[in-house]
């Protein structure tokens, strides 16, 4: 088939791979090949072009040009949970008072808040923490188990490979034996058939010099 790459090397069956050198010979022909290799082909094409700001928004972008220019950080405000008094020039100023006010309350209703929620988890926390402890719990198994399954299947994999090889390198170390023992026999039965031809062109010649001293005798 077009494009079959034929793996010829059985790793579970070949001999040699520890031998010195040889593994440096074999990262040698790899750091050759990757030298040489120019890729023909962006393989990410179908991918669309990355959008690096897609989660950025204004108050990171202002963080890492921040960052970047090796600013500090601003210091915490607490000024949302001040309650000043109206300024010296507006004490009589019923509007500034009332804004005030207006402030204290939503401090108040804030520190309700905080103790509502205190309160809240008083009651629930721990029943919710060992809930989300749960959640984890299976999810940890969950994941344990989807590991334990690839290793399994890894490991059938590496046995399958193991026995198909084994099972390859015994027949091609049988066929090399047959093929040995067939290149012998052709050998001994081509030095048999130069022996016979020897034989058979010693005995023409020694016929024909019986033929050429017979006439010779006769007279």
């Amino acid at each position: 088939m077009a494009g079959e790459v034929v793996v010829d090397a059985l790793p579970y069956f070949d001999q040699g791979y520890d031998d010195p050198g040889v593994k440096e010979a074999a990262i040698a022909l790899v750091e050759e090949e990757t030298r040489r290799y120019r890729p023909t082909k962006n393989y990410l094409d179908y991918l669309p072009n990355p959008n690096y700001h897609a989660f950025e928004t204004e108050i990171i972008k202002n963080e890492m040009e921040r960052v970047q220019a090796r600013l500090p950080m601003d210091m915490m405000s607490m000024k949302r949970y001040e309650l000043p008094t109206p300024p010296a020039g507006k004490m009589t100023d019923v509007t500034a008072w009332q804004e005030c006010v207006d402030n204290s309350q939503a401090q108040l209703e804030h520190q309700s808040l905080r103790i509502l929620n205190l309160e809240l988890m008083s009651e629930y926390g721990a029943s919710a923490w060992r809930s989300y402890n749960s959640v984890l719990t299976n999810m940890i198994d969950q994941a344990q188990k989807h590991l334990q399954d690839l290793r399994k299947k890894i490991q059938e994999i590496n046995w399958q490979r193991k026995t198909e090889q084994t099972q390859a390198g015994e027949k091609l170390r049988d066929l090399e034996t047959s093929w040995v023992g067939l290149v012998s026999k052709n050998y001994e039965i081509e030095r048999a058939c130069a022996e016979i031809e020897k034989e058979i062109t010693e005995a023409e010649q020694k016929q024909a010099r019986k033929g050429r001293k017979r006439p010779h005798d006769d007279s």
